[in-house]
């Protein structure tokens, strides 16, 4: 059973780049698009591969996911062995529960559309929450991206830096690039007003005359990180502020927020496909090889245990 990399067009170059590492070529894959803003994806001869679609479902999130279902379809029409789902970025898995009556929980229907689509597995980095492994019945897979920060951040971030997770979610991984960098932690607390505004509410840390960097999984208006600055300067960090995520959607106004922080340093992965001249300050490491690994591993039939998350 051959190994066949599949781009869909908000993965191609992070794709191309995890074929390279794996020695191949990626398949021929295009996305028709009709006026009305239908797709038709059609895919390269696959029968009896092993396939890895690789297509993250960042902005505009929905069309990234009815294209990837498009694509998984396609797939297994065209006789695939095998179809594994390589979504870095897995929009919707913040709707892991319903907040009040009348609302979906949009994470667990992506699950079921997904793997209605086709998929027979889940590759995802770092994904927003770890229960959306319960939401599929099929086998999730799911890495994460803090090795690759954190050799980033090594040579770089001086000894006395506090590493901050901006709010609850985001402590698991701020305590694994800490560990990583010998660095404390602290936590700022969160209120959201809405999907662009957000009041940081308490720090439990100490963070005065500290450099920080502040880690999340996902960086999406820069609310949340803007939040978090405010208030550890207000508790006396120094301003020498660098902040780290895996997923850098940074939609609507979200560099201009960070750029009025005067940020030292914003480093992201290619999760995403990112905006066009990116500032200066803005550095962006590459998840292929770490993606290349766990997919020639899963093709041998090997476990991930290295590479997965630890508690």
């Amino acid at each position: 059973m051959a190994l066949r990399i599949v781009p869909g067009t908000a993965g191609h170059p992070l794709a191309t780049a995890l074929a390279r590492c794996l020695g191949l070529e990626p398949a021929t894959c295009t996305v028709e698009r009709f006026p009305d803003g239908e797709l038709r994806p059609r895919v390269g001869t696959v029968r009896g591969d092993d396939v890895y679609l690789v297509q993250s479902t960042g902005p505009p999130v929905s069309e990234r996911l009815v294209e990837l279902l498009l694509l998984l379809d396609a797939c297994r029409r065209a006789g695939a062995d095998r179809v594994t789902a390589v979504v870095p970025y897995f929009g919707y898995a913040r709707q892991d529960r319903r907040t009040r009556a009348g609302e979906a929980i949009g994470a667990r229907v992506a699950a079921d559309v997904l793997t209605a689509a086709g998929a027979q597995r889940l590759l995802v980095v770092d994904p927003h929450t770890t229960a959306l492994e319960t939401m599929f019945a099929i086998p999730v897979e799911m890495l994460t991206a803090v090795p690759v920060l954190a050799a980033a951040l090594s040579a770089s971030v001086p000894d006395d830096t506090v590493v901050v997770a901006p709010d609850l979610g985001a402590v698991k991984i701020a305590e694994r690039v800490a560990a990583r960098l010998d660095c404390s932690v602290a936590v700022v607390r969160k209120t959201r007003i809405s999907g662009t505004s957000v009041r940081a509410t308490e720090l439990t840390g100490d963070v005065r005359n500290h450099p920080v960097l502040i880690v999340d999984d996902m960086i999406s208006t820069g609310a949340t990180i803007e939040a978090a600055a405010h208030i550890l300067l207000a508790h006396g960090a120094t301003p020498d502020i660098t902040v780290a995520a895996t997923h850098g959607l940074l939609v609507a106004d979200a560099v201009e927020r960070l750029q009025a922080l005067q940020l030292r340093r914003l480093l992201v992965t290619d999760s995403v496909a990112l905006p066009p001249n990116p500032p200066p300050w803005m550095e962006v490491r590459s998840i292929a090889a770490l993606l290349s690994n766990a997919v020639a591993g899963l093709h041998r039939g090997e476990a991930l245990d290295d590479l997965l998350p630890q508690s």
